[in-house]
C-alpha cells in the first residue's frame, strides 16, 4: 500500500501533468533541505562573538567583570583559552551524533511514510535550534548544555537527506540526473548563505536569535511539508520514471568492455519493457550489507568521508579564519563566508553537467578534487592580499570543494539507490543514501575537529589538512575512474567500427 495524500494535495489535482508535479516536488523537497542546512550554519557565525578580543570594546560601567579582565564580553564558558577546543566540542556533538545517527535513518526512511518522517524530523530540528539560541535568553553558561542540544538537534537532523533524495529518486529517473540534482542540490549551499545572513543580523546584539529565527522557519516548513508533499506519482496519477530505461552505470563498464552507449541504450529499452509488463508490487526493503554489496558504494562512500570533511570544516571554521586572519567584524566574516557557498552552487551544477555530458561520475569527482589542492592553497597563502582576490578564491574553491560533494550525496548516491543489479526495487535507495552520507559524515564530524585541534598551532597546518584529505577522497576513486576510461576507450572503438561500415 502506498502512504495516504496529503491533505493539501487535492487542489493540485486540477494541473495533472507529471512534469508541473515533478517541478513541484523538485521545490518543496528543495526548500525542505534549504531549511535543515539553514539551521546548521548559525553557529559558525556565532562563534567569532561567543569569544572575541574585548578590548577593542568599551566595558559598560555597570558591569559587574573586573577593569583589567579581557574576557567581559565573551560568553562562558567560551571565555577561556582553550575557547577553540570547546567550540569544536560543540560541532563535534552535532557532527558525531549526525553521522551515528544516519546509518540507522536510513532503515528507519525506507519503512517509515516520508512525509510523516520528515516531518517529525523538522519540527524537532526547529526545536533543538530554537533551545540554542535560548541558552542566551536563559542565561546559560553550562558546556553540558550546548552538547546534548547539538547532539540532539545532529540525531534528528538525519531525517531530512535519505528522505528527501529519496522522494526525488521516486519522481526523477537516470535521463539528465546529474544535471537535475545539480541544480537541486543548490539548495545545501542556500540554506548556509541564509543560515550566514540571517545569523548576521543578530550576531552582534542578540546571538539567541541567530538560533531562534531559523529554528521556527525550519519548524514551519515542517507543517508546509505535512500538507503538501507527495512521496510518490503514482498517489496523484502520474507515471513512474523507469529507474532501469538507460541506467547502466561506467563503474560496471569495466566489467564487461563492450557494455557503451549504444548497448545500454538496447538494454534499455528491453528493461523497459520488462518493467512495463510486470505488475507492480511493493518491493522489499534491503539490508544495510546488501546495500554495501552494490558497485561503487564503497569507493563512492570514503571518498565523500575525506571530500567531506574539507567542506564542513569550511562551513564551520571559515567565518572565524576570516575574523581572525583579515580582522573583519562577526558580521562581515559571516557574509563574506557565503561566497564560499555560492561558488559550491555553480559548483555542483557544472559537476552534474558535465557527468551527464561524459556519464563520468567519478572522472568529474576526481578532476575537481585535484583542482581543488592547489586552490586551497593558494587561498591561504594569497587569498587574503586584497578582497577582489579573497571573492575570486572564495568563489573557485567552493565550487572545486563542494562540486565533487554535491555530486556524489545526489546524482551518484540515485543512481546506486536504483543500480542495475538490484532488478527494479527503488526501495534501496534511503539505504545507500544513508550509507554514503553516513560515511561522508563521518568526514564531517572528523574535519572541524581536527580544525579546533589544530588551528591553535596555526591556520597553514589547518590547510595542509584540508589538502592531504583532498588528496585522499581522489586517490580512493582511482579504480572507478580507470574503469570509467575503459568503458570510453570501448565505447570510440564501436563507433569508429560503425563509421567504417
Amino acid at each position: 500500500m502506498r502512504s495516504s495524500l496529503a491533505p493539501g494535495v487535492w487542489f493540485l489535482r486540477a494541473f495533472s501533468r507529471d512534469s508541473w508535479y515533478r517541478g513541484f516536488i523538485l521545490l518543496i523537497t528543495f526548500l525542505i533541505y534549504t531549511c535543515y542546512h539553514m539551521s546548521r550554519k548559525p553557529i559558525s557565525v556565532v562563534k567569532s562573538r561567543l569569544h572575541h578580543n574585548c578590548s577593542e570594546m568599551i566595558q559598560p560601567i555597570s558591569d559587574t567583570h573586573r577593569l583589567n579582565d579581557t574576557t567581559w564580553c565573551n560568553w562562558a564558558p567560551f571565555d577561556q583559552s582553550n575557547y577553540k577546543e570547546l567550540l569544536g566540542a560543540v560541532d563535534n556533538a552535532f557532527l558525531v551524533a549526525y553521522a551515528i545517527g544516519m546509518f540507522i535513518s536510513g532503515i528507519f526512511g525506507e519503512r517509515l511514510p516520508l512525509r510523516y518522517y520528515l516531518t517529525a524530523g523538522m519540527l524537532l530540528s526547529g526545536l533543538f535550534t530554537s533551545l540554542f539560541g535560548l541558552g542566551y535568553f536563559w542565561n546559560i553558561h553550562a558546556l553540558w548544555y550546548f552538547v546534548l542540544i547539538q547532539i540532539c538537534n545532529g540525531l534528528v537532523q538525519t531525517t531530512g537527506w535519505p528522505s528527501v533524495v529519496t522522494c526525488v529518486g521516486n519522481w526523477f529517473g537516470k535521463g539528465k540526473r546529474g544535471l537535475i540534482m545539480g541544480i537541486w542540490n543548490s539548495h545545501t549551499s542556500v540554506g548556509n548563505i541564509l543560515g550566514s545572513l540571517i545569523a548576521g543580523i543578530w550576531v552582534d546584539e542578540q546571538w539567541g536569535l541567530s538560533f531562534v529565527v531559523p529554528g521556527i522557519i525550519t519548524a514551519v516548513m515542517g507543517l508546509v511539508t505535512f500538507f503538501f508533499l507527495i512521496e510518490y506519482p503514482e498517489d496523484v496519477d502520474c507515471s513512474p520514471p523507469q529507474h532501469h530505461g538507460e541506467l547502466e552505470e561506467n563503474v560496471d563498464n569495466a566489467e564487461d568492455p563492450g557494455n557503451g552507449p549504444h548497448s545500454n541504450r538496447e538494454n534499455g529499452l528491453e528493461s523497459a519493457v520488462t518493467l512495463s509488463k510486470e505488475p507492480s508490487a511493493q518491493p522489499a526493503a534491503i539490508s544495510f550489507f546488501g546495500a554495501l554489496w552494490i558497485p561503487g558504494v564503497v569507493e563512492f562512500s570514503l571518498c565523500l568521508l575525506f571530500a567531506k570533511l574539507v567542506s564542513y570544516t569550511f562551513l564551520y571554521w571559515l567565518p572565524l579564519y576570516i575574523f581572525n586572519v583579515v580582522h573583519f567584524t562577526a558580521k562581515e566574516s559571516g557574509d563574506l563566508s557565503t561566497l564560499f557557498d555560492v561558488g559550491g552552487i555553480a559548483g555542483g551544477i557544472l559537476a552534474g553537467l558535465i557527468s551527464d555530458y561524459t556519464n563520468g561520475r567519478a572522472t568529474t569527482c576526481c578532476v575537481m578534487l585535484i583542482l581543488a589542492a592547489p586552490m586551497m592553497f593558494l587561498y591561504n597563502y594569497v587569498g587574503q592580499s586584497g578582497i577582489s582576490i579573497s571573492i575570486v578564491m572564495l568563489l573557485t574553491c567552493g565550487a572545486l570543494v563542494n562540486g565533487p560533494y554535491a555530486l556524489i550525496t545526489t546524482a551518484v548516491s540515485a543512481d546506486l539507490g536504483t543500480h542495475k543489479s538490484l532488478k527494479g526495487n527503488a526501495k534501496a535507495l534511503s539505504t545507500v543514501t544513508a550509507i554514503i552520507d553516513g560515511t561522508g559524515s563521518i568526514g564531517a564530524a572528523l574535519g572541524p575537529l581536527l580544525a579546533g585541534l589544530i588551528s591553535p598551532t596555526g591556520w597553514n597546518n589547518v590547510f595542509y589538512m584540508l589538502i592531504t584529505a583532498d588528496i585522499l577522497a581522489c586517490l580512493l576513486l582511482c579504480r572507478l575512474v580507470y574503469k570509467e576510461i575503459l568503458g570510453w576507450r570501448s565505447s570510440l572503438s564501436r563507433d569508429r567500427g560503425y563509421r567504417e561500415m
